[in-house]
């Protein structure tokens, strides 16, 4: 989290206005019926979550055709691997947007070393783990790891997504000279290496566009900037205190828990989640330029990517 805004003595909220386990269990279980399919965990960090490998086990009984997945900085990767892969995990992605260590740890404010993050995405893959590395690009800033990531995770044969730099919330003096478009990246990769082709059996509500070189190995692009995806958006948005975001960039969310502390069952909460998801009208992305300039999105790490 920023550390100008949180500093060692910020308070967070108290465990009673957070969701447990249980509240989200029953979250996903009333879901379910509305066709839920992918259940992603995410952050700020969840490996700092105590016992989060319970967690992922408690969203695995749920279904056991659910495709659970979490997406993590790595850090701890390594340590939990094969804790997760055993609970039911499904997948993980890895946010990296830099070999250079330099990079990596002005991004996170850490000392960790990127060779540390490679370890735990080894581990991720020898548990078993499906792994894809998310990478946002900045215009002068990590421009020239474009090449090195891409290389590194074509010979380990994992998925890279690069994505375009948001104007997401709490992303400070963010303006458009700063994106590096998704086809700015697939003109830089694409001199380093001789095909990249388009792939073009994308199923509905897939939010990176993907790319082939003539081996089949796939890069994804994630271009919500210069090629929004409003209208095919499927995805919804619970934060840890328990508010339903149907867009990253909503402004406020649907408040569930104060449901779940009356006593709502999961069909109680299956109703009030379609009523509010049937009324969704979010298409920030492709209306940012019309909005008023103190429009404020909830913040990215509270809400998660």
């Amino acid at each position: 989290m920023p550390p100008d805004e949180f500093g060692l003595n910020h308070e967070f909220l108290p465990k009673s206005e957070i969701l447990s386990f249980e509240d989200i269990s029953l979250l996903v279980r009333s879901m379910l019926p509305l066709g839920l399919e992918k259940v992603r965990i995410t952050g700020g960090e969840p490996l700092l979550r105590k016992d989060i490998c319970t967690l992922v086990s408690m969203i695995r009984k749920c279904d056991s055709n659910l495709d659970i997945a979490l997406t993590t900085n790595g850090s701890l990767l390594h340590k939990f691997a094969q804790k997760l892969s055993d609970s039911g995990l499904d997948r993980v992605t890895v946010s990296l947007d830099g070999i250079d260590d330099k990079i990596v740890q002005d991004i996170s404010n850490s000392k960790i070393s990127s060779r540390d993050i490679v370890q735990g995405i080894e581990s991720a893959i020898n548990a078993g783990l499906t792994v894809k590395i998310n990478t946002v690009v900045i215009k002068d800033f990590n421009e020239n790891q474009i090449i090195p990531i891409t290389k590194l995770f074509y010979r380990m044969g994992v998925v890279v997504r690069f994505i375009e730099y948001m104007d997401v919330g709490g992303t400070k003096n963010w303006n458009p000279n700063q994106v590096v478009s998704g086809d700015e990246i697939r003109s830089i990769i694409a001199k380093e290496f001789s095909e990249l082709n388009p792939v073009n059996d994308s199923k509905y509500g897939e939010v990176a566009n993907r790319w082939a070189f003539s081996d089949g190995y796939e890069i994804g692009f994630i271009e919500s900037i210069s090629n929004p995806f409003c209208k095919s958006c499927t995805r919804a948005r619970i934060s840890a205190n328990g508010s339903l975001y149907t867009c990253l960039f909503s402004e406020q969310g649907h408040d569930l828990k104060s449901l779940i502390k009356l006593g709502a069952d999961a069909d109680d909460l299956r109703h009030a989640i379609l009523a509010v998801w049937e009324k969704r009208e979010d298409r920030y992305s492709e209306i940012r330029s019309s909005l008023q300039s103190n429009y404020q999105p909830v913040q990215m790490h509270f809400i998660g990517g």
